[in-house]
C-alpha cells in the first residue's frame, strides 16, 4: 500500500495523511490517531526515498571504518555497538551506511560523504588522543557523535563514553584490597583514548596505595586472545610473576585464563583476573555466576545512546553539543580471590 491508497481509504488528502504520519502539530489528535491506526492495520510503510526528498534528508547515518593493521575496528565490540545503534535507526526510519577505507583515506572519506550528501550524520569510532577527525567534521558541518572522547581536543563536540579511568581505578583497587601488589595491565593500544584513560586509572590506584608502577607489568596491544595468552605466559614464567591481571577485554582475558591453566595454576586461587567489556552478545561471561570478575558497561546500550543522540542533533541542529558518561559496574565473578601468600 502506498500513500495515495492509504489516503483514499481514509478519504483524506495525501497532504493531511503525510502530515499526520510525520507528527505535524496542525493535524488534530483524532485525525492523527485515525491515520496511525489505519497505517498499522493496513501494514503501510512510507517510501523512504520519497520522504527523504520531501524533507531534504538522506535518512541514513554513516559509520566510516578504517581497515587498519594497527587497530581493527570490526570485532565483537563493534558488532554490539552497531546492533544497538541499528535499533535506534530502525525506530526513526533511518538506514545505516558502512564505509570501509584504508587509514590514509579516512579524512577524504568524510569529505566525500559530506559533498555527496549520502548521510545526515556520522558516528565516529575509536577516537585517538588529539583526534583530528573532530576538527574536520566540525569544520565541514556534518553532524556527528563520538563513541568515546579525545584527550587534548578543546572543541565542543558530542560524545557517549564509559568512565574508563574510574573503572580501571576501581578494578585495580579491588585487587589491592584482596592483597594483590603485583598486578599486570593488559591494555589496548594506548594511542587510542580509551586505553590511555584505562592506564591512568590503573596507575592512580597503585600510586594511592603506595605500590610502585612497573612498566614490565604493562602491555599495550590489539585486544586479541593470542595477545592475552602470550603476555600472560611470558609474565607467569618469571620468578616475580604477577598475582593478578587487569584486562581491557574479555577476549584478552580468555587468553590469560588459557596461559594460567597451561602453567598448572588455578584461576582465583593462584592468579586473579578482572576484565572490561564482558557484556558481549556472542561472548557471554558465564550464566548465573560470571566466569570473570568484570567492569561491566554494555556496548550495545552505548550504541543506542549514541544513535539517539545523533538523531536528536540532526532534528535540532541548533542545539548545543551533548555528552553522556556511562559508569561501569563491578561484577564479582569466579576469577578473583585473595593474593596467594
Amino acid at each position: 500500500m502506498n500513500l495515495k491508497q492509504l489516503s483514499e481509504h481514509l478519504k483524506l488528502s495525501q497532504t493531511t495523511v503525510s502530515r499526520a504520519l510525520n507528527g505535524y502539530p496542525e493535524v488534530s489528535e483524532n485525525t492523527r490517531d485515525r491515520v496511525l491506526k489505519a497505517a498499522q492495520d493496513l501494514n503501510y510503510r512510507p517510501n523512504l526515498r520519497a520522504k527523504g526528498l520531501a524533507t531534504g534528508r538522506a535518512l541514513a547515518i554513516g559509520h566510516v571504518i578504517p581497515v587498519s593493521n594497527q587497530h581493527e575496528m570490526v570485532n565483537p565490540v563493534f558488532g554490539d555497538f552497531i546492533a544497538g545503534a541499528g535499533e535506534a535507526y530502525a525506530r526513526a526510519g533511518y538506514d545505516m551506511m558502512l564505509t570501509l577505507v584504508p587509514d590514509q583515506e579516512e579524512v577524504r572519506a568524510y569529505q566525500n560523504i559530506r559533498s555527496r550528501g549520502t548521510v545526515d550524520g556520522i558516528i565516529v569510532h575509536g577516537p585517538m588522543i588529539n583526534d583530528e577527525r573532530i576538527a574536520l567534521l566540525s569544520r565541514i558541518g556534518l553532524p556527528f557523535v563520538v563513541h568515546g572522547r579525545s584527550t587534548d581536543v578543546n572543541l565542543p563536540y558530542s560524545w557517549v563514553d564509559v568512565n574508563n579511568r574510574g573503572a580501571f581505578e576501581r578494578g585495580t583497587q579491588f585487587l589491592i584490597e584482596l592483597g594483590h601488589k603485583r598486578i599486570a595491565l593488559l591494555n589496548g593500544l594506548e594511542h587510542m583514548d580509551f586505553a590511555f584513560r584505562r592506564r591512568k586509572g590503573y596507575e592512580t590506584a597503585l600510586q594511592v596505595n603506595g605500590i610502585p608502577i612497573e612498566t614490565t607489568l604493562m602491555r599495550s596491544e590489539e585486544m586479541t586472545e593470542v595477545y592475552g595468552y602470550r603476555a600472560a605466559k611470558e609474565m607467569l614464567s618469571r620468578t616475580d610473576k604477577p598475582t593478578a591481571f587487569v584486562c581491557s577485554s574479555i577476549i584478552t582475558a580468555n587468553g590469560v585464563r588459557r596461559a594460567i591453566h597451561e602453567a598448572g595454576l588455578v584461576v582465583a586461587r593462584d592468579v586473579s583476573i578482572i576484565t572490561h567489556d564482558d557484556a558481549l552478545s556472542y561472548l557471554e561471561n558465564g550464566d548465573d555466576v560470571p566466569i570473570f570478575t568484570a567492569l561491566r558497561s554494555s556496548v550495545r546500550f552505548a550504541g543506542t545512546e549514541a544513535a539517539e543522540m545523533l538523531l536528536s542533533l540532526i532534528s535540532s541542529p541548533r542545539n548545543a553539543p551533548k555528552s553522556r558518561l556511562l559508569e561501569a559496574e563491578l561484577i564479582i565473578g569466579r576469577s578473583t580471590g585473595p593474593a596467594a601468600t
